[in-house]
């Protein structure tokens, strides 16, 4: 993997589409906030679609496109929920369990709503795809994306107004590196 061409093209893609790029986000938290989480999977399904567009076709993110998957409310919030449950049982067992079932989540699932949009998916095979794409060698690349990820939400969320900017950079360099291991899935679905 060549990780200073991901990050140079999301950040390219992020600069070029900042304006568009940074009112989607402040819609998708407005919206997320407002909505008390429940429309926060599904639009964001829609935001990452948004932004994947704007990557590969080099189109304009609008913020109607928050809203172009609704058809995937249901599984996505069901599935929201069962992750919630998981990493809160993870904490109140002890802090370190809740840690391990966030690491674990993010790792497993980075590529969930890219497949489900893009591809078509639906949630089990999205999830399964997603696994298979994180695990596929050299596991090490996912792992440095994932926490390249991580990193730039944890460092936006914990600064007034920074999530603004961190959020679409760090989607934007994950669907980066999506479009890679998109390859190693057509190697994988094709076994």
């Amino acid at each position: 993997m060549d990780l200073m061409y991901h990050l140079d093209k999301g950040w390219k893609t992020f600069i070029k589409f900042i304006g568009p790029a940074l009112l989607s986000t402040f819609v998708l938290f407005i919206i997320g906030f407002f909505s008390l989480g429940i429309l926060a999977p599904v639009i964001s399904a829609g935001y990452f679609h948004s932004l994947l567009r704007a990557h590969r076709e080099g189109r304009t993110p609008k913020i109607k496109d928050l809203f172009s998957h609704m058809s995937l409310f249901l599984p996505l919030l069901l599935f929201g929920f069962i992750a919630l449950c998981a990493v809160s049982l993870g904490f109140v067992m002890l802090v370190l369990p809740g840690f391990v079932m966030m690491i674990s989540l993010v790792f497993a699932c980075l590529y969930l709503l890219p497949l489900m949009t893009d591809k078509n998916m639906g949630l089990l095979k999205a999830l399964e795809n997603s696994w298979n794409m994180a695990v596929a060698k050299p596991v090490a690349d996912h792992a440095v994306i994932a926490l390249i990820y991580v990193c730039l939400i944890s460092i936006g969320g914990s600064l007034p107004f920074v999530i603004i900017f961190a959020q679409p950079l760090a989607t934007l360099i994950v669907i980066s590196f999506y479009e890679e291991r998109l390859k190693v899935l057509g190697e994988i679905v094709s076994k």
